[in-house]
């Protein structure tokens, strides 16, 4: 079992940075893949980024590419999320989630363990 707890959302002006973590309980997190998806009212969750185990194969979806990275510290057992130049359509709850096995995908069926979200607001 992986129990995930993300933290750092919140609402910043269009442009604006924020990072967002993700906890993870479990002395076997290095093992697992990760990954970032956002789902916005009204719309189907959508892959943002992922990572695997080592973090040497990183993916991002192409409407944040050039604008996000993701990375993870297996010491400290936590993923994070730098977002840049946000836009409005950025505007979503973000999950960050793990997979077993050590290689990511961008889709979220794959995923084992999800956190609660947090909430990611962009005002223009």
């Amino acid at each position: 079992q992986v129990q995930l707890v993300e933290s750092g959302g919140g609402l910043v002006q269009a442009g604006g940075s924020l990072r967002l973590s993700c906890a993870a309980s479990g002395r076997t997190f290095s093992s697992y893949a990760a990954g970032w998806f956002r789902q916005a009212p009204g719309k189907e969750r959508e892959f943002v980024a992922a990572i695997n185990w080592s973090g040497s194969t990183i993916s991002y979806a192409d409407s944040v590419k050039g604008r996000v990275a993701i990375s993870r510290d297996n010491s400290e057992n936590t993923v994070y999320l730098r977002m840049n130049s946000l836009k409005p359509e950025d505007s979503a709850v973000y999950y960050c989630a793990c997979k077993a096995g050590r290689y990511s995908n961008s889709d979220y069926r794959d995923y084992d363990y999800w956190g609660q979200g947090t909430q990611v607001t962009v005002s223009s």
